[in-house]
């Protein structure tokens, strides 16, 4: 399995409209990529602009081929750029361990 982490900023006050519109974005476009695996979406507390978007996928070539080259991925960004501050920074982790 491979974490996408996307380190996102968005324009102040959006805070809500965002979370709906991530969410949203999520549930009715994310969630139809192959290799999908859910997400996790947490709101910095320092920070509340920034949220940190973990989406978890079956292999890396399912995010950066199949979903980011894909119509999927204009759907999303239709829903969810236009909150952003600026681009996302995107890395992708493997599991190396895990505890309980």
């Amino acid at each position: 399995m491979i974490l996408e982490i996307a380190d996102i900023r968005i324009q102040p006050g959006q805070q809500a409209a965002f979370e709906e519109a991530v969410q949203r974005g999520l549930d009715t476009v994310a969630s139809k990529a192959k290799g999908f695996e859910g997400a996790k979406v947490n709101r910095g507390i320092e920070s509340p602009e920034r949220y940190v978007l973990q989406i978890f996928w079956t292999t890396l070539e399912d995010h950066t081929v199949g979903f980011r080259q894909s119509p999927l991925f204009a759907e999303w960004r239709a829903i969810v750029g236009p909150f952003f501050a600026g681009p996302p920074v995107v890395e992708h982790f493997e599991l190396v361990t895990k505890s309980a």
